[in-house]
């Protein structure tokens, strides 16, 4: 049976997720110039972001850290370490878990970086308090849904 009218619950612009979707891909449009001078994609900025915070951790850890499972991270952190940038191995405690670590290239790439964040605050015209404010928001939702979703996969979280 089709349906005639207007269902203000249905329509995109009311959608939550399709504007949190929409303004991520617009803020990575954003990132591109910034990370193409650095030689880096947008998803391996996330991955070098937590390594210059850790400095190594396993690539559970990293999955953790970024919401990505390893079957997304693998090919990532492949690329990564053929640019010279990471280095993954074993683990010599338990051969199960890889090590990822920062090249001293890698290291130096964080100097290289460290404008990134603010040229993108002031691209978009946030002040520090519009910026700490949405953080803050988009970080409680991430931790509603993320814990949502643990419940429903049968995860503590």
């Amino acid at each position: 049976m089709e349906s005639k009218g207007i269902v203000p619950q249905l329509q995109l612009e009311n959608q939550l997720c399709f504007a949190v979707y929409a303004c991520s891909r617009e803020i990575t449009k954003l990132y591109q110039p910034y990370l193409e001078k650095l030689g880096v994609t947008y998803s391996q900025y996330l991955v070098l972001i937590v390594l210059w915070e850790k400095e190594q951790c396993t690539v559970k850890e990293l999955g953790e850290a970024l919401f990505l499972d390893s079957g997304t991270l693998t090919p990532l952190l492949k690329r990564l370490q053929a640019a010279g940038l990471i280095n993954r191995e074993r683990s010599s405690q338990d051969e199960r878990k890889v090590i990822i670590s920062l090249t001293e290239e890698g290291i130096l790439l964080k100097d290289k970086a460290v404008d990134v964040p603010g040229s993108m605050q002031n691209e978009v015209c946030l002040n520090g308090d519009e910026f700490n404010r949405l953080l803050g928001e988009f970080k409680g939702l991430l931790e509603r849904v993320h814990q949502i979703n643990s419940q429903r996969d049968g995860k503590t979280g």
